[in-house]
């Protein structure tokens, strides 16, 4: 195993998650080894560029292939559209050791991910992300799913791929405000889970922004074996160990669904959500004011927004009354006690706190 190759294990599934650099050629010998009838290629409009070299890796395989284009968006993970792949399946005779190929950024993935989970009870299916956000995020771990218009990743399953290949090299054809949206779920990493890796996110901002090849495969790579770890102790997310991935997405999934997905990037949404958690942290004296105050400045640092137009607090709760993770209609929140570890708390919280941490970020 080389640095750049990760192994997630666990009871029903064991897959590889290859990190590199101009390794997206290789794509058909990672697909052979799988040896499917078929393979079906789930894309948005917006990763021709890597179509075009996935196309062309394909064409000596010994497996006929199909594509199916979406159009780029969150508003492509939902229902409709989902009818929709599952009767072009249907009709390309796709059977039960057919296999989906994801190619493309969270909402890709998350969507084919959900077709491969449902169509024919599940078929296999494999991760090829093409954004930061998917590198180090949604392509780990095995959720997939779609969008309610009330609220967000609500329908899906829990389905592994067979594998993940990362190549860096998709990330320069991503604008600045994609690139920079995915550096969220990297801080993220360093709040949740280890702290010397926010410290280093922190003197290595600079190389993150400016997206340097050597720094990025470190990056990615130590994020993939972050994640891997949760999701080998808590693959389901049964124990709540593994909810500890959502810091700040009870706020920001409010945050898409109240301005409407698309408005704000999943990251920008991420970023303004873990402020608004470090603040209600910091009002329940879990963490003191130095801690909101990195987070803040990496946050600020690399580019991310820290404060959108105003939003009414009440609609935002509304919203996070209807998270998965609620019980009992306690909205539950993930909340930091100090950098580096964060943890489920499902005693309900005061509303005046949770109405004056969205007022800090996200008032008038």
């Amino acid at each position: 195993m080389t640095e750049s190759t990760v192994k997630v294990e666990l009871a029903a599934a064991s897959y590889d998650i290859c990190i590199d650099t101009g390794n997206l050629p290789t794509i058909a010998a990672e697909l052979e080894k799988l040896s499917p009838t078929r393979v079906f290629v789930i894309h948005d409009e917006n990763v021709h560029p890597h179509w075009q070299v996935v196309q062309q890796a394909l064409g000596s395989c010994s497996f006929p292939m199909d594509d199916f284009e979406v159009p780029a968006g969150e508003s492509s993970k939902s229902l409709s559209m989902a009818e929709k792949i599952w009767e072009f399946l249907a009709d390309r005779r796709a059977d039960r050791k057919s296999l989906v190929l994801a190619l493309g950024g969270g909402v890709v993935g998350d969507l084919a991910g959900f077709i491969a989970a449902s169509f024919a009870r599940g078929i296999p299916f494999y991760q090829v992300p093409t954004t930061l956000l998917a590198h180090v995020d949604s392509s780990v771990g095995g959720k997939t799913g779609i969008n309610l218009s009330s609220a967000k990743n609500m329908v899906g399953a829990f389905w592994q791929p067979q594998g993940v290949l990362i190549d860096i090299a998709t990330l320069n054809t991503l604008a600045d405000r994609e690139y920079v949206s995915g550096l969220a779920e990297v801080i993220k990493y360093g709040l949740i889970m280890d702290e010397a890796f926010f410290q280093q996110l922190e003197e290595q901002a600079p190389g993150l922004v400016k997206r340097d090849p050597a720094l990025l495969i470190e990056v990615i790579a130590h994020c993939c074996r972050l994640k891997a770890v949760v999701v080998q102790e808590d693959g389901r997310e049964t124990s709540g160990r593994r909810a500890i991935l959502n810091y700040g997405h009870t706020f920001a999934h409010a945050i898409e669904t109240t301005f409407g997905y698309g408005q704000y990037l999943h990251g920008e949404a991420v970023a303004l959500g873990m402020l608004c958690a470090g603040d209600l942290a910091r009002r329940l004296g879990r963490v003191d004011d130095s801690f909101c105050e990195r987070q803040f400045q990496l946050i600020q640092s690399v580019g991310l927004p820290t404060a959108i137009r105003p939003v009414n607090p009440n609609s935002l709760i509304d919203v996070m009354r209807r998270d998965k993770k609620n019980v009992d209609d306690i909205i539950r929140f993930i909340l930091p006690d100090r950098l580096g570890h964060v943890e489920l708390i499902s005693e309900p919280i005061a509303h005046e706190l949770i109405v004056a941490s969205i007022e800090r970020y996200l008032g008038a």
